[in-house]
């Protein structure tokens, strides 16, 4: 892959500040979106200066920083508001498994922000003045459903065989994933999905990145500055049907030994991975419980001081794969999906956000999410499966799961 930047390739960029833009999502220009939004804040972003598809293997994250590093080192930046998404930004998905060859990341020509009570555009080449409208965004119309790669009686086998290998001694945990397919009469608008997905989820991180739509509870890092931040996730419930129901769920999730040991082996992983990295980390000895519209987790937020200089890429190198969404050992857990799932699930659960030129940005997991092709949605729900794993039940959590982008599609 060639990484030189010619003198056409350079990048003049120019951030200013402006009035509060409103609705970021609303203000997307056409289907072809950019999105990373959290309790209406974030970035938005349309158009393409710059774009690249990485190969798969081990190296990915190193490729794509070195081509940011060239693209945004050669480039003119002219930053009057000076915060972390100011200034050029990439947004960008890496495929879950090296060897997907399905990593992207895209500096688009327009980013418009709002964080902390500012807000900013900014302009990547020449201003061709306000973005035209070519439709506004139309609901999918009546859909479609047909399984992916496994049914459900094909997918809880999976999960058993899984369970032998558990309970086998070969590895701790790992977490398998289904897909689902909808078919639309007309091209899926990703402005659609991400209106519903921004309004019912607001304490999830809403993204899109090259089709990948959906919105993640899990923060895999945050660089701001030499400060990081993560959020690990593991050990999932339905919501109750009642406040009390609801306490009881709380309950026996926060004392069920199998999803406290799903945890476990999240948070140690994520523990190991960043103290090489930091002077100073902080890991609760105990998961606080995470509660959204849909599902509570088991969440354990994990805050550190960077040692030297390390962009936001450097430390998801280290992160990826977590157990969270591969399982432990890495390796042997990586092996198993590739034999049991029968899939390639792109970039689900790989992660996906933005990084500017500073080396700052967020980066999620790929979870609760939709590849979207033409008239064709992709949906993805993974579980993680330990000793005490029983199929049906696990079947169950992955369809509690697909619930949030069948909303986004369904509305």
């Amino acid at each position: 892959m060639n990484l030189a930047v010619s003198a056409s390739d350079r990048l003049v960029a120019r951030t200013v500040p402006i009035d509060d833009p409103g609705d970021l999502i609303a203000r997307l220009p056409h289907p072809a979106a950019l999105a990373w939004v959290r309790h209406g804040e974030g970035i938005v972003g349309w158009g393409e200066a710059a774009r690249v598809d990485l190969p798969g293997g081990p190296d990915r994250f190193a490729m794509a920083a070195r081509w940011l590093r060239d693209r945004f080192g050669a480039a003119s930046i002219d930053d009057e508001v000076g915060v972390p998404g100011s200034g050029p930004v990439a947004f960008g998905g890496f495929g879950f498994d090296p060897k997907s060859p399905d990593s992207v990341l895209i500096v688009p020509r327009r980013i418009l922000g709002r964080r902390g009570g500012r807000a900013w555009l900014t302009t990547i080449g020449e201003d061709p003045g306000p973005a035209a409208l070519p439709r506004p965004p139309r609901p999918p119309g009546r859909l479609t459903w047909s399984d992916g790669a496994l049914n459900a009686p094909a997918w809880q086998a999976a999960v058993a065989a899984a369970v032998d290998r558990i309970r086998g001694g070969h590895l701790g945990k790992v977490v398998l994933a289904r897909d689902l397919y909808a078919h639309a009469p007309e091209p899926i608008d990703a402005r659609v999905l991400l209106a519903r997905l921004a309004t019912r989820f607001p304490g999830c991180y809403t993204y899109s990145c090259a089709g990948l739509v959906g919105a993640t509870p899990e923060l895999l890092i945050r660089r701001t500055g030499g400060e990081v931040a993560s959020l690990v996730l593991a050990g999932t419930t339905a919501r109750g049907t009642s406040p009390d129901d609801d306490a009881r769920r709380a309950a026996r999730l926060a004392s069920s030994p199998k999803d406290l040991e799903e945890h476990a082996y999240a948070a140690e992983m994520v523990r190991d991975a960043l103290a090489p990295l930091c002077s100073h980390l902080t890991v609760p000895d105990r998961p606080q419980l995470l509660t959204l519209p849909n599902v509570m987790h088991l969440a354990s937020p994990v805050r550190g001081r960077l040692d030297g200089e390390r962009s936001v890429l450097d430390v998801l190198a280290a992160l990826h794969p977590t157990p969270a969404v591969c399982g432990t050992p890495t390796g042997t857990a990586l092996h198993l999906i590739r034999e049991l799932e029968g899939m390639d699930r792109g970039r689900y659960a790989g992660p996906v956000g933005w990084v500017d030129a500073r080396g700052d940005g967020e980066w999620g997991i790929a979870l609760r999410c939709a590849q979207l092709e033409g008239t064709r949605a992709r949906l993805f729900a993974g579980c993680g499966i330990v000793a005490d794993s029983d199929p049906a039940a696990e079947l169950a959590e992955a369809q509690t799961k697909f619930r949030a982008m069948q909303y986004a599609l369904e509305g």
